[in-house]
């Protein structure tokens, strides 16, 4: 007996597939459209059995008949399922508010927010307490490794969920996250970004300032110590217990956090945890960079906050598989290594960068960037693009006819470091073939976007396997 009919119209986003896995795990019977859906979420619907609709033909809902539709944040007026949908006032609903009234009510939410990191430090939180006993449920932007799904009902108060600032819907541009009301709150970083919606900063800081306002007086927030952002929004107010935490690399600061981690190698593989000043132990682990040591210490304040011993959370880190699609390696072929990388903001795009190079020493990597996300095709990270490249040693920027900025200068810029070589390619079958005729083993291919990059990773891994 199923509670009913749900529709969700964009379910191949990575949040709204997650709903869908969690309104089946709720007993109702679940179908989606979407324009294009690509892995891992189509992966994880398909093997799920949802069935899924091309397009948003106004047909699907007049056969599926629904008792409820929920309709994601790509689409807006216009859309003739969204049209339909009004027109014969049918019920529908924002997936976060969906969320709240089905999932949340009466749980312990630990929300994890910011700029960058939500994914993995929300896929770290989740597998903590799931090692720990806890049984949490989870909703995550992406696909842990540990657990091959990117939500789950869990069976225990507590609730995982990535908190995005992105806003709800056509109808309710307020950021998902306030949707949420975390009892545990991490607040990763803040950085500008998502220019299609946010004018500057100040209106991602409101934004982010509602979020604070949920939390309640006996919550918890937890942030960086050193944020310059962060450090504004909390003088904003703030009416909750707070924790701190940050890197333990400099005796002399002003900065005392009170979650404190040392670095115990130069990629970051292992590192050893302080709270309160008081060692809590080291361990080594399968992820490398400074960012994701930082994340690891924001999951484990959070994760104590509901009673796991940071000895245990050492524990589960260790055995901690990362996230699909985050320096994901697809394929090792004759010692020439292709990962995929998730990363589209400048400051993503160094951290990563930042931690292969700590982790492969001097061989060459050979940086292929999909300028897919809406502020990237606006150019508003035109001027600080380049930079981000540092640690490559090529640079292949595809750029698409809707991209009207002009690359050129970024190609310019990187350029003028003479260890890097630059190009701009038009279209994917161009680029392979580059690649093809230049990498060599031993070097690394790194592929970065947010979307299907139009099926390049496994079209670059069967040319390079027509060399065997």
């Amino acid at each position: 007996m199923t509670k009913g009919r749900v529709h969700i119209l964009g379910i191949g986003g990575t949040f709204m597939a997650g709903v869908a896995l969690l309104a089946r795990a709720l007993g109702w019977e679940v179908t989606g459209s979407d324009q294009a859906i690509y892995p891992p979420m189509s992966t994880q619907l398909e093997q799920m059995n949802i069935r899924l609709y091309e397009g948003y033909d106004p047909a699907v809902i007049r056969e599926i008949q629904p008792d409820k539709i929920i309709i994601g944040n790509a689409l807006s007026r216009g859309n003739p399922a969204v049209e339909y949908i009004l027109n014969e006032q049918l019920p529908y609903v924002s997936g976060p508010q969906w969320i709240l009234e089905q999932v949340l009510q009466k749980r312990w939410v630990l929300a994890v927010s910011g700029t960058h990191g939500k994914t993995t430090t929300a896929s770290m939180l989740a597998w903590v307490l799931s090692y720990a006993g806890y049984n949490p449920g989870y909703l995550i932007g992406g696909v842990p490794e540990n657990f091959g799904v990117s939500a789950c009902l869990g069976q225990s108060d507590f609730f995982v969920v990535e908190a995005d600032e992105y806003d709800s819907a056509f109808f309710d541009k307020r950021s998902k996250f306030v949707h949420y009301h975390p009892k545990t709150l991490i607040i990763n970083n803040i950085e500008f970004d998502h220019a299609d919606i946010f004018e500057n900063m100040d209106a991602i800081l409101k934004q982010f300032h509602h979020l604070v306002r949920t939390v309640p007086s006996q919550g918890k927030i937890i942030y960086p110590a050193q944020d310059d952002q962060v450090k504004k929004l909390i003088q904003k107010g703030i009416w909750s217990s707070q924790a701190t935490f940050g890197l333990n690399s400099n005796p002399n600061s002003n900065l005392n956090p009170d979650w404190q981690v040392r670095l115990l190698s130069a990629d970051a593989s292992s590192f050893e945890v302080f709270y309160q000043g008081k060692s809590m132990g080291q361990t080594q682990w399968a992820l490398v960079g400074q960012h994701n040591v930082l994340n690891a210490i924001a999951c484990m304040a959070a994760a104590h906050e509901v009673g796991v011993p940071p000895t245990i959370a050492l524990e589960a880190l260790a055995l901690f598989k990362s996230v699909k699609r985050r320096l994901e390696l697809k394929a090792d072929i004759q010692g020439i290594k292709i990962y995929d990388d998730f990363a589209h903001h400048p400051t993503a795009i160094q951290l990563t960068l930042e931690g292969l190079r700590a982790k492969v020493g001097k061989q060459k990597i050979h940086v292929c960037i999909d300028l897919r996300s809406n502020t990237m095709k606006m150019g508003i990270h035109q001027h600080t693009l380049a930079q981000s490249f540092a640690g490559a040693d090529t640079v292949s920027i595809y750029k698409t006819s809707d991209i009207t900025w002009p690359v050129e200068s970024v190609i310019q810029e990187i350029s003028e470091n003479p260890a890097i070589t630059a190009k701009i390619f038009s279209n994917v079958h161009d680029l392979i073939e580059a690649l093809h005729g230049a990498v060599k083993p031993t070097e690394h291919i790194l592929i970065m976007s947010n979307g299907g990059f139009e099926g390049i990773h496994d079209k670059l891994i069967s040319r390079f396997q027509d060399k065997i």
